[in-house]
């Protein structure tokens, strides 16, 4: 599953940066939920594959605390994205004949800068307060299967589910490959 959600979303995110097609907002802010979820999965599975094999399974309580920081951030991240693509949504809906005056590169980049600077303040200004304060709990198996679920499912159907039903994408994905396999030979 790692291994699908990596290369899916290096996919995704090679084929709308290599199609100019594909320039706009909405590929724009698929290409940033692509790397989050890669970012995302790339904090937690490879710790989890190693620990899975290894007979040692502790993990230092700095290593959990960066993990932590780290997966909060791309987590926040990724809700963030996906608000921001449903104002893109809601604005092409809604305000079509003014979709790309409202919906500018600028903004764009403004949109994708502030889910940033909003997710590291959220996270510093409540995830570090939570952590040092609270107490060492052991949680459930229950609980620990369904937090690597979500650490890794979703991550994995997100280029599934945004792009890969996309026909503008399905096209662009064609073309890639069609190009990487005559450069090849």
């Amino acid at each position: 599953m790692y291994l699908v959600t990596v290369v899916g979303n290096m996919l995704i995110m090679l084929t709308i940066g290599s199609d100019s097609h594909l320039h706009t907002p909405m590929y724009f802010f698929l290409s940033n939920l692509s790397f989050v979820d890669f970012c995302m999965v790339s904090t937690t599975v490879p710790k989890m594959l190693v620990s899975l094999l290894a007979e040692n399974k502790a993990i230092p309580y700095a290593d959990c605390l960066v993990q932590m920081h780290f997966f909060m951030i791309f987590s926040a991240l990724d809700n963030f994205l996906l608000t921001v693509m449903a104002y893109d949504r809601f604005v092409a809906i809604c305000h079509p004949l003014r979709y790309t005056i409202i919906m500018n590169p600028r903004l764009c980049g403004l949109l994708v800068l502030l889910s940033w600077i909003t997710v590291v303040s959220l996270f510093y200004g409540t995830g570090l307060g939570v952590y040092l304060c609270s107490l060492v709990t052991h949680s459930s198996w229950k609980k620990t299967v369904a937090s690597a679920m979500y650490a890794v499912i979703t991550p994995m159907l997100n280029p599934f589910i945004y792009t890969l039903r996309n026909k503008d994408i399905k096209n662009a994905l064609r073309k890639l490959i069609s190009r990487i396999s005559s450069s090849n030979r």
